[in-house]
């Protein structure tokens, strides 16, 4: 009883079943539909990046908790859906050693410099992605038709008048692994909804935005929501529990300023993508959103004479 420690905290006190390796676990299960269709479109590729980034994020994320003298908790899963994320977000052609070179980076940099899991206020497979993007230009832009691996532009390169509606959605054209097949996200984003995994005011937010700006602009609003990674990034990346709003009112603010992020990059901009850094710009402003957005305490703010 002396070692014993009473740690009382003010209501309310919620109990909850959910762990770190729960949910983690479910977002693996969540991102298998983009895996199969990944590796149906894409072939021995997909499969080859998807593990080598997996096994270099679990393998630099022990090396750093033992550098860091932490304890090891690869059984978490935290690290394994870093790498599965950055695998799925690059060109099917990438050289192995890139892949691996981004994985680690994403985990070292946009995770245990800032003091691991928590504390990170980057997503860490966007700043693998970022890296490889701004290292290696050329081979994270080289794209490859499924299939025949015929070199090709990405529809948002195209335009809207060179791509059907139902390649788009089914996945049959070029673009990083788990970005092609609109189908298989949708999938995986009912299950994690379904699970309480993903809250729908960061996507919704964020697709809606985007809906609404492209609609005015003049565009076509269902092609910029199916082409390239937005409805990928919107399910398993902008929703990241530890690098996005904690309020809901604050959520709704992220995901409507990364799709005005996204809009102007995309219109305004000189690159036909923009997904990466709305969302990064987005992290970088969570703790001043959480700051604006939170609630008043009970009692606070209340007249005396009331």
């Amino acid at each position: 009883m002396e070692n014993s420690r009473l740690i009382v905290s003010p209501s309310p006190h919620v109990r909850d079943e959910d762990t770190i390796h729960k949910i983690m676990f479910a977002v693996i299960i969540g991102l298998l539909p983009v895996l199969i269709a990944a590796t149906y479109l894409f072939g021995f590729n997909a499969i080859r990046l998807v593990v080598l980034a997996s096994i270099a994020a679990v393998v630099t994320e022990a090396l750093c908790q033992k550098i860091r003298n932490q304890p090891i908790t690869l059984w978490d899963g935290s690290a394994l859906v870093t790498g599965v994320l950055i695998g799925l977000n690059v060109p099917p052609t990438l050289p192995s050693w890139m892949m691996i070179l981004g994985s680690v980076v994403a985990i070292t940099l946009g995770k245990h410099v800032f003091g691991g899991l928590g504390y990170n206020p980057f997503n860490p497979a966007l700043v693998g992605r970022a890296f490889l993007v701004v290292s290696f230009t050329l081979p994270m832009t080289y794209w490859t038709t499924p299939f025949d691996a015929v070199t090709t532009a990405t529809p948002l390169e195209l335009g809207p008048q060179a791509v059907a509606y139902p390649d788009l959605f089914f996945g049959t054209i070029a673009g990083s692994l788990g970005e092609t097949s609109a189908f298989a996200i949708l999938i995986g984003g009912i299950y994690l909804f379904y699970r309480g995994v993903l809250d729908y005011r960061i996507p919704l937010g964020y697709l809606g935005t985007v809906l609404v700006l492209t609609t005015i602009l003049g565009l076509d609003p269902l092609f910029h929501l199916l082409a390239g990674s937005l409805l990928f990034a919107a399910v398993y990346m902008a929703s990241d529990m530890v690098t996005t709003p904690v309020t809901p009112v604050g959520r709704w603010a992220f995901g409507i300023g990364a799709g005005i992020i996204l809009v102007v990059i995309r219109i305004w901009g000189s690159l036909p993508e923009g997904v990466t850094y709305s969302i990064l710009l987005m992290n970088a402003a969570t703790p001043l959103i959480n700051r604006w957005t939170r609630p008043r305490i009970y009692g606070q703010g209340v007249s005396k004479n009331a």
